[in-house]
C-alpha cells in the first residue's frame, strides 16, 4: 500500500483505461513519452464486462479495432461485448502499456504548474492529465421515476443483464436509441413490450447486407462519420447540435423488426399518475417492469479545475483546454467527429492529444532550466511496436 504521504510523479497521467485511454497510451508510448493509465475497475474492460449478457457491438469487427491492433474476429461479424473487454485487455498487455487498475481518482487540482490527483490515499503529480472517461458515467434516470409504483421493477439499461430480472407481465422500454431497441427486442421475446421516446433515426440500409459490407458501412463509419461530420464542418456541427439532443441513429436494427416482434412504440414519458407511466398522450402504461435506456451524464465534479462550462461540461478545442495548459479530453461524444465516441473513431483523437503532449514536452525542454518544474520522472522502458518507449514506474 502506498504511503498517504507519498506522491507518485509521472509525465503524463491518463485516468481511464477504456478504449479512448489505451489509444492515447499507445500513441504516446509510439512518442518514447512516459505515462501511466490508472482505471477505477478491478480489470481492463470491465466498463464492457458489465452489459448485458446479450450486447453486441453496433459495428462490425473491422470498425472495431484500436491503432496497431486488429480486432480478432471476422470482419463483418458483431462481437461480444466480452470479446470487446478481452480484446481490451489483450491490447494492454500487447503493447506493454503501464495500466493500474482498481484506482479512482476522487479529485484533480493544479499547483503551480503541476497537476495532482487523489485516490483515496494514493497521490499523483503530473504536468499533463488525459480524461479518457468519456460521457457516459452516471446513470440518467427522469425525476419522476421514484413516483411509480413499489412493485413494478425498475432497471437503467446500465443495470440490466437479461429477461431474468423481469416480473410476469409487460415490459416499457424508455427510450429508442441503440440499447432501446436491442433490449426491447430481448424483452418482447417472452412479454408483452412497450417502446416510448422520438425514433433517434436508423441507418438506411441493412448493416450486415451484402451491399453494406461492400461499400455502405465504410461510406457510412469511414467518410461520413469520420471525415464530414465533424466540428469544422456546418454540416457536421448541426448533426452534432442534433446528436446531443436527440440521440445517435439506430444502427442494426430496423423498424420492420421491432414491429414483427411485437413492440408498440408510444410517445414519450412524461411523469406518473397514479403510480403508472404517463405517456405525452394522455395514456398511462399498466407494466410490470420498466427499463430506463435514457442515457447517461458526466460527472466531472471532481474536477477542480477551470475546464468546465455552466453546465458541468469540458471546454475544449478538439480535446486540448485553452486556459488549463497541460489538461485534455478524449473519448467524449462527438469531441471532434461524429466518431469520435466510436471505437473506429478514438484513435484518430487519441493520436492528435499524444502529439500535443509530445509538442509541450518539447516547448518546456527548451525553455532556460530556471524556468522549469522541479521534479522530475523517473520513467522505466516499455516496447511498442519495435519503438522504445517509456513507462511510468509501479507503485
Amino acid at each position: 500500500m502506498q504511503n498517504a504521504n507519498m506522491t507518485e510523479r509521472v509525465e503524463t497521467l491518463i485516468i481511464g483505461a477504456g478504449q479512448a485511454g489505451l489509444a492515447v497510451g499507445y500513441h504516446l508510448a509510439r512518442r518514447s513519452r512516459p505515462f501511466l493509465i490508472v482505471d477505477a475497475n478491478e480489470r481492463i474492460g470491465d466498463q464492457w464486462r458489465e452489459r448485458w449478457d446479450s450486447l453486441h457491438l453496433f459495428t462490425p469487427a473491422r470498425y472495431d479495432t484500436l491503432p496497431g491492433m486488429p480486432f480478432p474476429a471476422p470482419a463483418y461479424s458483431f462481437p461480444t461485448k466480452d470479446e470487446m473487454a478481452d480484446y481490451l485487455e489483450a491490447y494492454a498487455a500487447r503493447f506493454a502499456l503501464p495500466v493500474r487498475t482498481g484506482v479512482r481518482v476522487d479529485r484533480l487540482f493544479r499547483r503551480g504548474d503541476r497537476f495532482i490527483a487523489t485516490a483515496g490515499e494514493s497521490r499523483f503529480e503530473a504536468a499533463n492529465v488525459v480524461v479518457a472517461m468519456g460521457n457516459y458515467q452516471r446513470p440518467r434516470v427522469p425525476p419522476f421515476a421514484p413516483e411509480l409504483r413499489d412493485d413494478i421493477v425498475q432497471l437503467h439499461s446500465s443495470a440490466y443483464r437479461n429477461p431474468s430480472q423481469f416480473r410476469d407481465g409487460g415490459v416499457l422500454i424508455v427510450g429508442a436509441g441503440n440499447s432501446g431497441v436491442e433490449i426491447a427486442l430481448e424483452a418482447a421475446r417472452g412479454h408483452p413490450t412497450w417502446l416510448a421516446g422520438r425514433d433517434t433515426g436508423h441507418l438506411p440500409f441493412r448493416i450486415d447486407g451484402v451491399a453494406a459490407r461492400l461499400l455502405l458501412v465504410r461510406l457510412v463509419l469511414r467518410v461520413l462519420f469520420h471525415r464530414v461530420l465533424t466540428v469544422r464542418t456546418a454540416i457536421g456541427r448541426k448533426a452534432r447540435s442534433m446528436m446531443i439532443d436527440r440521440g445517435s441513429p439506430v444502427i442494426r436494427v430496423r423498424r420492420a423488426e421491432l414491429a414483427a416482434a411485437g413492440i408498440e412504440r408510444v410517445p414519450r414519458v412524461r411523469g406518473v399518475r397514479d403510480g403508472l407511466p404517463l405517456l405525452e398522450d394522455g395514456r398511462t402504461l399498466d407494466v410490470s417492469n420498466v427499463v430506463w435506456c435514457t442515457g447517461f451524464d458526466a460527472d466531472f465534479s471532481w474536477i477542480d479545475l477551470p475546464a468546465l462550462d455552466e453546465n458541468d461540461q469540458p471546454v475544449h478545442v478538439h480535446g486540448v483546454v485553452p486556459g488549463v495548459p497541460g489538461l485534455y479530453f478524449v473519448g467524449l461524444h462527438f469531441l471532434y467527429a461524429m466518431s469520435s465516441g466510436m471505437i473506429h473513431g478514438v484513435g484518430r483523437d487519441a493520436e492528435r492529444i499524444a502529439n500535443a503532449i509530445a509538442d509541450r514536452a518539447r516547448t518546456i525542454a527548451e525553455q532556460p532550466r530556471a524556468g522549469r518544474s522541479a521534479g522530475g520522472e523517473t520513467p522505466v522502458p516499455a516496447a511498442v511496436g519495435g519503438t522504445s518507449a517509456m513507462a511510468a514506474p509501479g507503485r
